[in-house]
């Protein structure tokens, strides 16, 4: 073994998993060298999750970066030669509606996200999986790109790793672990381990199950935990002997059951001619924290597979033995069954990209099998590029906030993942159980006795509704449906659409405290801002100003958006909940890589915000404000900040509407709020759930979401965002937005689509939650642009004031004409659609007070 250098480029910990392995290739491929790679294990791993994982991959996500990785890394798999693209079947049980409707929205997200997907029959399945009792199930999904690595992706990974050795790019060191970080003024610089200390200007840790241990050098956590995945073996079976094959049918996946089933091949394959039966624990998973995982030389079998007791599984597997009878004429094989840890996550996606506390040093953790080589991509072109081929903000490590690493919050949370890993289907409002309650507004406790709906953003507890205004759906009957579907109407409230109205015939207060913010203050703050926004910021006209702007990165594509209040002594940065942290994070490193002087804070939970809208809104705040005069039209002009005083408190005014009525945005202390939120509802003014900010109204004003409608997809021009001049100062991006903007026309635009007709082949009017694919309905097919990317509906919601369904999607440009007929899935069903809207369009002009469609 070659001496262990004292000095690397990069050093990868964990590089004997899938993880690190791909990391270290395709940093390779992007043009890295001077690479060490060590694991505390052997090289490929012999005790991490990669040693022993089931290796299938399903392209069943919905969400367009998990379906990228996923068909990547199949196509990789595939290329290397060690893939079986042998199908999957997901089958839906008889009497289990909800699992076959699940299979239905696959379909949706497989036509928005590039995935092949499709439902057959009972008797397909049947066909393709011979071993299943057909009268048990109603249909299933089929997947043709589904499969297995072969023999093992631990073969893959040390593929992958014995050609980086062979290109003297990578050095490898096996049972080798780290000890501690070295690091020096916020930035990593080494590794201590037990062969010695190695520098290095990139430590990536893709420790995989201890990756939490390695944090813990960094002085932070990661949100995601071990769990218990029972395995369990069944033999001999010899359907496919003298075959050679490492598996014989299709991969069957019955996740009504939290279970799926393999057969293992040849009996002279890697796993010797079994079923394989594999279950997810559904009501009482078993998380682990990395510290209680046991070394090598304690573990009876691997420190990664634990006992399994056939008492654990006994209820799921006699269900599983009426799908499939195969599994009670075959033994168990006790030896060969275990609990192989695996990780979940506090909000299912991995832990990805840089520390929040050091530079330099990296993450890629909590990441399967199915997405590793895809994962492995986007890590290094992120290292290398700053960016990734496919918006990456939902697997951002930067994305958490200080208290979502609180130990107990990821417990509570990844327990809670943990039982939805397979079961039930996950509703794309699905609120979280466990770890509620963390945030609140000054006014949370009038919002319970006004009987408030409450769900979660950013640790802070929304109301969409309130009950106490329940008598309004008898005023607004004939305008607010009652959704039939329950799925439609899950996690739903019907007065916020009747709020909605009521405010747009009066006013309303809506709680905002969810705003992140964040003030950015020092010598060069003004130059920071100037650089990082799209907007001018500078400039003594822009002081008093609330300035709405965006983020870009390199490429010119939308990075963030936000409103900056422009002060004489400082910038607040008011963004959203979901993404103020990545955008906090990510201003301190521009700061420091350009070598400004400025202190920037988080100043979130120092202020709290309320909204007041609608035609009476100016009436009604003057009946509160100190000197009334302040806020009349000519005195404070759209988009002016104003200090103001009500109930003896200083409110800093905003006149802003992102719900089209005029009004304003009032920002107060925390201490302040509840006096300000009194005297408003002392004088009657109605408190209005955020569903109206955050979905109907906003899209009846075609107002845009970041990390939904806008994402490093697309560009601003598509977004309809661009101002009408660029500004003089350089700004990041500037070059390729300038670019863009002198195109004839852009390869897409961000349209409004409204469904003309929503009822479904039982004549049930439907609502869609989610993101649907755009088709084409002369050839059904998914509209993509000339740059490959799918058209999807990227914000959907009902509005009321005029009586449609109404969502965004990008389009490619020969299909952006108003009136342009196309079509939308929902549950696999086709529902037609019309643009209504190029760019920026809104369908509802309050100052008219009438809808327009």
């Amino acid at each position: 073994m070659a001496a262990f250098p004292n000095r690397a480029k990069v050093v990868i910990v964990g590089v004997g998993g899938i993880v690190g392995a791909s990391v270290s290739h395709h940093l390779i491929e992007n043009g890295w060298d001077d690479i060490v790679g060590i694991d505390k294990s052997g090289i490929p791993t012999d005790i991490g999750s990669t040693a022993h994982a089931s290796d299938f991959c399903f392209a069943t996500s919905h969400d367009l970066l998990s379906c990228w990785t996923t068909m990547y890394s199949i196509d990789f798999y595939e290329k290397m030669g060690h893939y079986a693209r042998i199908g999957g079947i997901e089958v839906a049980r008889v009497g289990d509606d909800a699992r076959m409707a699940e299979l239905k929205r696959r379909v949706d997200s497989g036509k928005a996200f590039g995935t092949n997907v499709k439902i057959i029959s009972a008797s397909e399945a049947k066909e393709k999986f011979p071993l299943l009792e057909e009268d048990q199930i109603q249909g299933a999904m089929w997947d043709p790109d589904a499969g297995l690595v072969i023999p093992r992706s631990q073969t893959v990974a040390g593929k992958l790793i014995d050609q980086g050795v062979a290109s003297d790019k990578l050095k490898i060191f096996a049972n080798t672990s780290a000890l501690e970080l070295i690091t020096e003024n916020g930035r990593i610089i080494g590794v201590k381990t037990e062969r010695g200390t190695i520098h290095a200007d990139y430590v990536v840790v893709c420790a995989g199950l201890w990756g939490r241990l390695i944090a813990e050098m960094a002085g932070e956590d990661l949100p995601v935990m071990p769990v218990d995945h029972p395995l369990t073996f069944f033999g001999p079976y010899n359907e496919f002997a003298g075959t050679g094959v490492e598996i014989g049918m299709p991969l069957l996946r019955d996740q009504g059951n939290s279970a799926y089933m393999r057969d293992t091949g040849d009996p002279k394959s890697t796993e010797g001619g079994q079923i394989e039966w594999g279950y997810y624990y559904e009501e009482n998973p078993r998380l682990v924290h990395p510290r209680e995982i046991l070394e090598k030389d304690q573990a009876r079998l691997s420190p990664s597979q634990r006992d399994l007791e056939l008492e654990d599984v006994i209820e799921p597997l006699e269900r599983a033995m009426e799908l499939t009878p195969i599994l009670t004429e075959l033994g168990f094989n006790e030896s060969h069954s275990f609990n192989g840890l695996l990780q979940t996550s506090a909000d299912g996606g991995p832990s990805m990209g840089e520390s929040q506390k050091l530079r330099g040093l990296w993450y890629a953790v909590g990441i399967w099998i199915k997405d590793g080589p895809g994962m492995g991509k986007l890590i290094a072109d992120w290292m290398t590029h700053g960016r990734t081929h496919v918006d990456h903000h939902a697997i951002d490590f930067a994305r958490f906030n200080e208290f979502q690493l609180d130990e107990k919050y990821i417990y509570d949370r990844c327990w809670e993942t943990a039982k939805k890993i397979y079961n039930p289907p996950v509703h794309p409002r699905e609120p979280f159980s466990k770890a509620r309650g963390i945030r609140r507004s000054p006014f949370y406790e009038r919002e319970v006795e006004l009987g408030g709906y409450f769900m979660e953003l950013g640790g802070w507890e929304r109301a969409h509704g309130y009950a106490a205004n329940e008598h309004l759906l008898e005023k607004y009957a004939d305008r607010v449906p009652v959704r039939e579907n329950e799925w439609d109407t899950r996690h739903f409230w019907r007065v916020s659409n009747a709020e909605q109205l009521a405010m747009s015939d009066d006013c309303g207060i809506i709680n905002l405290s969810h705003f992140h913010m964040t003030d950015i203050e020092g010598p060069d703050h003004v130059e920071l801002m100037e650089w990082l926004c799209a907007a001018k910021i500078g400039g003594d006209a822009n002081i008093g100003k609330g300035i709405y702007t965006h983020m870009l990165d390199d490429e010119g594509m939308v990075r963030a958006d936000f409103t900056v209040f422009r002060m004489a002594d400082r910038c607040r940065l008011v963004n959203g909940a979901d993404a103020g942290p990545r955008d906090l994070i990510y201003m301190r490193r521009m700061a420091q890589d350009k070598g400004w002087d400025v202190t920037i804070t988080d100043v979130t939970e120092k202020f709290t915000t309320i909204g007041i809208w609608g035609p009476n809104a100016r009436e009604n705040l003057k009946k509160v404000v100190a000197a009334p005069e302040e806020l009349d039209i000519e005195n404070f002009p759209f988009a002016a900040i104003r200090q103001i005083s009500i109930a003896g408190k200083t409110v800093t005014a905003f006149r802003i509407s992102y719900v089209g009525e005029q009004g304003w945005e009032l920002h107060m202390r925390y201490e302040d709020g509840l006096a300000v939120w009194d005297a408003l509802r002392g004088i009657g003014v109605m408190a209005v759930g955020v569903e109206t900010y955050a979905n109907s109204r906003r899209l009846e004003k075609s107002l845009r979401l970041q990390n939904a409608d806008l994402h490093t997809q697309y560009n601003l021009i598509e977004a309809a965002l661009a101002r009408p001049k660029v500004k003089e100062a350089d700004f990041r991006g500037k070059a390729k937005h300038v670019e863009y903007r002198e195109r004839d026309h852009q390869p897409a635009m961000l349209c409004t689509l409204v469904m003309t007709d929503n009822k479904d082949a039982n004549g049930v009017a439907r609502y869609p939650v989610g993101n649907l694919p755009v088709m084409d309905p002369d050839t059904g097919k998914t509209l993509i642009d000339e740059l490959g990317r799918r058209s999807y509906t990227t914000s959907i919601a009902f509005g009321p004031s005029i009586g449609k369904n109404i969502a965004l999607a990008y389009l490619p440009w020969d299909y952006c004409q108003e009136g342009r007929k196309l079509t939308v899935s929902y549950f696999d069903e086709i529902y037609p659609v019309e643009v209504v809207g190029i760019g920026y369009k809104p369908l509802y002009d309050p100052e008219n007070l009438k809808p327009r469609s």
